[in-house]
């Protein structure tokens, strides 16, 4: 499949509320999974796969219980709850690392990682267990893949910064994590009514005398 950016964000968008998300986290969904795809990693992949979890149905479970030395849950963190707060607690970073304990689909973890970058105007390091990346705010260093979860993740300060990834203008996800967005894309539409399809259709009755 080749999709623009913009088709990727929509879907992605409209996915994530389709899986109980709300709008809020949906449009941050939209924008992490797209920042994925332009740094050339499979973000509908990694959002496919987190949002078949389930999360939404119990989120209490799956987002901090507080924000002290290690951030960590009842269940499996969920990216796209702690992802915002990352970014709201960048100033943290200033007096040492952030910590996380076992997160879902860690890759959704770095757009967030590099907002905080900006809002920092540094370079931060992500470590997902024995993995590295890094971000600037606009651009990534990091390996081709992910795990689907990350038992340990420890954000810092970076001093330096290797080679970042292509930056891409189209994405090329797999035709199956596709389908998965759509399907959960397709539970936001509204049910057709009568009234509805006659309209779609056009006038629906024939207006000969």
């Amino acid at each position: 499949m080749n999709l623009s950016l913009n088709e990727i964000e929509a879907t992605a968008k409209r996915a994530t509320r389709g899986a109980g998300y709300s709008w809020g986290q949906a449009e941050e969904a939209g924008k992490a999974t797209r920042w994925l795809c332009a740094q050339g990693l499979d973000g509908v992949e990694t959002l496919a796969r987190l949002l078949a979890l389930g999360f939404a149905n119990d989120p209490a479970s799956h987002r901090p219980q507080d924000l002290d030395e290690l951030w960590h849950a009842e269940g499996d963190l969920c990216p796209l709850s702690v992802g915002p707060l990352l970014s709201d607690t960048a100033q943290f970073l200033d007096t040492g690392s952030i910590q996380m304990q076992r997160v879902a689909a860690p890759a959704l973890l770095l757009p967030f990682a590099s907002n905080a970058a900006r809002i920092q105007k540094c370079a931060l390091q992500i470590e997902f267990d024995d993995m590295k990346a890094v971000t600037d705010g606009t651009r990534l260093s990091s390996p081709g893949s992910f795990p689907e979860k990350a038992q340990g993740v420890t954000i810092s300060k970076a001093t330096t910064q290797s080679l970042p990834r292509e930056q891409q203008t189209r994405a090329h996800p797999n035709s199956d994590d596709w389908a998965v967005l759509n399907q959960f894309a397709h539970r936001t539409y509204a049910p057709a009514t009568e009234e509805s399809r006659l309209l779609g259709a056009g006038s629906g009755l024939s207006d000969n005398d």
